[in-house]
């Protein structure tokens, strides 16, 4: 590199140029930094022309020795030997998809959390590593605690806590439940904006493989039908499906009745108290409208058209009085025209209860009406099929079973015996098609348009789906703990996973399917090369870019020295309860702290860790710390921090 300089009708400003090869052959130069103008560095320098060009050239030697040694860095000489065995135990296979997961973990300092927790009790273990390795594995290899502390040993940084310390945290875990999900709320808010000016609220059930009752897991009507007993979940997802809040009420109990206590938790602990509630019918009491009703809340919720009284009933059936939901122009929806067919309708009147002033809204949509045709013109099929063979289930628990269609009556023939005949229940069929692409809301927004109050109700699904990745994806079902705070512990971790992962999907701005972004998650795996550095075992593609775009950091390079994977800390102290202790300390904030253990031998372990930084005692065995000082920089420019308790004038001077 050298100095070259421009003159303008001003000013001469002076720059540092790059001179290279470009592929054709040809040698060109590019500005490799400018410096400023000459009037700039004199005046900072306190010099004239002359003496500013000394210190360019200076500058241009200093920026090409660190572009050399920069690039000679670039390129990584191992040795490899084909008549050296592999060592015993050694394992050189290392995952790092989590690696992206860490990366959320700690933005919204769960770290940090577990620091408050662990002040406030007294343990020994790391809670922070135990609690970040089972949200890694509940996404990356869900299974039971045990195997996830095996799947944990398996990333580039194995846990330095042993099983027993799982279980124990576990019931830590559990009393911190209500603090851990407000403060990541909290703290969700420094890193992206939350919408959660809608909620929305369902609930679902995890069945366990035990055959008997005990505590929350009760008997109860089980998504999956199944004859185990159940624990229910409650859930608030934000109007993104980024999770906010969740709660656990026995199998056996009402759903209806869990929604205020974690509401009532979302507005006192979270401090979140303007925004509007959204359900699906089965969590739209009265009762819980009423709640949301007051102070800066509101709702809007699904109402069934066939629970509203006669009269409501028939209004909403009436397929008069519809209107556009686009342009609000009214419309005869027994006549619509072929444009009109993948349109959305609507009509609304006030609607009073015992105790609120409400709106209902019913919409009407061509093709939704025309999906739930053809379902139940196969259900009628089949049902035609069961009356013709006389095989009818004993009991039907399904709404949607088409033993629904089938009626029966008793006959007699000339005073004898009566016998049961079956025959397909016209009249059932054609009450069923008048709810035929209808669906109501209601809504305690009396003066919002009816377009944003209907977009609102249809983001529903997200919660579904948080549902669906949580039991599908993260396996949080079956449940095979068995104490309550290993129980509320899991579903803590089930989660705070879907949080990060929720997060993570966010980011991503929605262009991947889950099924893309886990597999490739557990597809980020590295090969440990002679303990040098890191082999990526994985196929760069655009999804990998984005992760480490998004991230903040990469890992997609032919070969990653140790260096740069880890933040290496290597601490040089003779006692070694406080080695040991700074370690431990150091590798809660999520660094690898190494300490020395050969005091003759300080420099090659040194070089063996190649750290980023070194703590260093100054009185040692065999050597002070002011000779290993000059040793260390003989070969690196690391930053080295004296930690020592000589503090007399003489020592600190020479530490400097």
């Amino acid at each position: 590199m050298r100095v070259t300089t421009t003159k303008s009708k001003n000013a001469e400003s002076f720059y540092i140029t790059h001179s290279y090869t470009k592929n054709n052959g040809t040698t060109t130069s590019r500005i490799y930094k400018k410096l400023g103008t000459l009037a700039e560095l004199s005046k900072l320098l306190n010099t004239d022309r002359d003496g500013v060009m000394l210190w360019a050239r200076e500058q241009a030697r200093i920026e090409t020795e660190k572009y050399k040694n920069e690039r000679d860095c670039k390129t990584v000489l191992i040795p490899f030997h084909a008549d050296r065995p592999l060592d015993y135990g050694k394992e050189v296979f290392h995952e790092g998809g989590y690696l992206f997961l860490q990366s959320i973990y700690y933005q919204l300092r769960l770290d940090r959390i577990c620091r408050k927790i662990r002040d406030k009790n007294s343990f020994e273990y790391d809670i922070n590593a135990i609690l970040s390795d089972l949200v890694y594995t509940r996404i990356l290899e869900p299974s039971s605690k045990r195997s996830s502390y095996k799947a944990a040993k398996k990333f580039l940084e194995a846990p330095s806590y042993e099983l027993h310390d799982v279980y124990r945290a576990l019931s830590v875990l559990a009393d911190n439940c209500d603090l851990i999900q407000s403060e990541v709320y909290k703290n969700s808010n420094f890193i992206l904006k939350r919408n959660d000016n809608i909620l929305y609220y369902d609930c679902t059930n995890y069945y366990f493989e035990i055959g008997q009752e005990c505590g929350d897991r009760k008997y109860g009507k089980g998504k999956e039908h199944r004859p185990n007993p159940i624990i229910q979940m409650g859930l608030f997802i934000d109007g993104d499906g980024i999770p906010l809040a969740f709660s656990l009420f026995p199998g056996n109990q009402n759903e209806q009745t869990s929604l205020k206590p974690l509401e009532q938790k979302v507005l006192q602990d979270f401090g979140h108290q303007k925004f509007i509630y959204c359900s699906d019918a089965g969590l739209a009491s009265e009762g819980n409208r009423v709640f949301n009703h007051m102070g800066e809340r509101a709702f809007i919720v699904t109402q069934s058209i066939k629970t509203l009284k006669k009269e409501e009933k028939e209004w909403a059936l009436n397929q008069s009085g519809f209107r556009r939901v686009s342009d609000n122009k009214p419309v005869d929806i027994e006549n619509l025209s072929d444009e009109d067919k993948n349109g959305l309708f609507y009509k609304e009147e006030p609607y009073t209860t015992a105790k609120l002033h409400q709106r209902l809204i019913v919409t009407y949509s061509p093709k939704y009406a025309a999906y739930q045709k053809s379902i139940r013109e196969a259900q009628v099929e089949r049902a035609s099929r069961m009356v013709d063979s006389g095989k009818f289930k004993k009991e039907r628990r399904n709404p949607n079973d088409p033993a629904r269609f089938v009626g029966k009556m008793a006959v007699t023939s000339e005073g004898e015996k009566a016998s049961i005949r079956y025959y397909l229940d016209e009249n059932k069929i054609e009450e069923e098609a008048r709810y035929d692409g209808m669906y109501a809301v209601c809504t305690d927004l009396l003066d919002d348009p009816v377009g944003d109050i209907l977009k609102v109700s249809e983001g529903r699904w997200q919660i579904e789906e948080c549902f669906r990745i949580m039991k599908a994806d993260f396996t949080a079902r079956p449940v095979f703990a068995s104490l309550e705070e290993h129980i509320k512990a899991h579903f803590l971790t089930c989660f705070l996973a879907l949080l990060i992962y929720r997060i993570l999907e966010s980011k991503l701005e929605g262009k991947y399917t889950c099924e893309e972004i886990l597999s490739k998650l557990k597809d980020i795996n590295f090969a440990d090369i002679q303990e040098q550095g890191f082999m990526p075992l994985y196929a760069r593609d655009k999804l990998t870019d984005t992760l480490h775009e998004i991230c903040g950091f990469r890992t997609d390079y032919e070969f990653i020295p140790k260096s740069k994977m880890k933040k290496i800390i290597l601490i040089v102290e003779d006692d070694m309860v406080i080695a040991k202790g700074l370690a431990s300390h150091l590798q809660q904030w999520g660094y690898d702290a190494v300490y020395v253990e050969d005091f003759k031998n300080v420099k090659d372990k040194f070089l063996e860790c190649d750290p980023q930084l070194v703590l260093l005692d100054v009185i040692l065995p065999y050597f002070n710390g002011f000779h290993w000082c000059q040793e260390i920089r003989k070969v690196s420019k690391v930053p080295i921090i004296f930690l020592s308790s000589a503090n007399d004038n003489m020592n600190i001077v020479m530490a400097m």
